[in-house]
């Protein structure tokens, strides 16, 4: 069995696979630790290749014994060849992944799947999420196809068309008075005393692992060849350090040969904190004020000293950014139209 069990980042103290998120020894993230001593790398192969056209085809690098049962299974989006950008940009090839393409039209179908897989396995009958969009839509559609219920906690003056689309799918939508640092606070607090998967809280470090799937993804359909960079957005932190963190298994186990790419992460002017933080030779982010609905991911401070310690890293570069339109394009987009009256349904506590 390659999956040993959770292990903190910062003084390595291991647990079991269970709902958990913290070190009881000194508050640092835990993470899945595996042993892959025992994978041959050219069968790992062979076994990609026959597998599921998702993210399943790669669970023996999940938090997983065998390939879980998946009605919406995300993954394999386009990785699209943008000749003319690279021209403008000066660039001998440049690619793009699309994971608009994904079940809910954004990369959170993948961490999502892992996390409502691993709830079920675990036993849980109820997940739940604190979010302001993506995340949102993507645990009520998952947690549906896979039947069980769910809750999502956003900020109670969210958009009306992103109630909507999280809405449809059926899950319980509570709304919270307060920013999105408030709700996830209480989301943190309810996974103590609720027996509930809270996918961004308690089931984080299986959750993270979904994003490794990315970079597998993007490997295979370079024809096994690593890219020589990696340009995606920081975010938390998690996405960023689970792209180097996959990258770095496959060149462990001999799946891939070369160097760990070049990494640049992205974050918009108005939300920097690693990239302020890069820029400004520091070792940590600095707090900063709540925003009224700060996108997507909680304040994981964890997550973000571990993407700047990849920034900093010989090599690794981290911007900033004013052309959010850059980013959106990226992601992909939906509009929503619904009743105005239908705001008046949404809790608020």
């Amino acid at each position: 069995m390659a999956v040993e069990s959770l292990k903190c980042k910062e003084c390595g103290e291991a647990y079991p696979l269970e709902a958990s998120f913290v070190c009881e020894q000194c508050f640092g993230p835990l993470e899945v630790s595996y042993d892959f001593s025992g994978l041959d790398a050219e069968e790992a192969r062979r076994k990609i290749q026959a597998g599921s056209r998702g993210i399943w085809r790669y669970s023996d690098f999940l938090p997983f014994d065998g390939r879980p049962g998946d009605p919406l299974e995300p993954g394999l989006t386009p990785l699209i060849r943008a000749d003319r950008l690279a021209d403008r940009l000066g660039l001998g090839e440049l690619w793009i992944k699309n994971d608009a393409a994904n079940p809910t039209h954004s990369f959170k179908d993948r961490v999502v799947a892992v996390a409502v897989a691993k709830a079920k396995e675990l036993g849980f009958e109820t997940v739940a999420c604190a979010s302001t969009g993506n995340l949102a839509n993507a645990v009520a559609a998952h947690s549906a196809a896979a039947g069980l219920d769910s809750y999502v906690f956003v900020p109670a003056d969210l958009e009306e068309q992103k109630l909507l689309a999280t809405g449809i799918y059926g899950t319980n939508l509570v709304g919270i008075r307060g920013t999105y640092d408030d709700v996830n606070r209480l989301c943190t607090e309810l996974s103590q005393t609720h027996p509930w998967a809270f996918v961004n809280v308690n089931l984080r470090p299986y959750y993270s692992e979904g994003s490794k799937t990315l970079a597998f993804e993007t490997i295979e359909q370079l024809g096994w060849n690593l890219p020589d960079r990696i340009v995606g957005p920081i975010a938390s932190g998690s996405m960023f350090t689970k792209l180097a963190k996959g990258i770095r298994e496959w060149l462990d186990v001999g799946l891939v040969e070369g160097e760990l790419p070049i990494f640049c992460g992205a974050q918009a002017d108005g939300c920097s904190p690693v990239a302020t933080a890069f820029a400004e030779g520091w070792e940590v982010c600095k707090a900063r004020a709540a925003a009224r609905h700060d996108r997507e991911e909680p304040r994981d401070r964890g997550s973000r000293r571990w993407a700047l310690r990849r920034s900093s890293s010989p090599g690794r570069q981290a911007v900033r950014s004013s052309r959010s339109a850059t980013m959106r394009s990226a992601r992909g987009s939906s509009c929503w139209r619904r009743p105005p009256a239908c705001s008046r349904r949404l809790p608020a506590v």
